[in-house]
């Protein structure tokens, strides 16, 4: 399940939210400190482990 980091643009916090693809909206998420829906996207590096070939 992806995770998803923002930035808090009235209060500055930082936070997370692990959600499916399919049940990820932007729109409705709100800083979890002070309710402000006006968020900035934070992205991050991504790690891919595979499997070996046998």
């Amino acid at each position: 399940m992806p995770t998803y980091e923002f930035k808090c643009l009235k209060c500055k916090n930082k936070f997370e939210i692990s959600e499916s693809i399919t049940k990820y909206d932007p729109k409705k998420i709100k800083c979890p400190k002070c309710g402000e829906k006006k968020l900035e996207r934070i992205y991050s590096g991504v790690y891919v482990q595979t499997s070996s070939k046998s």
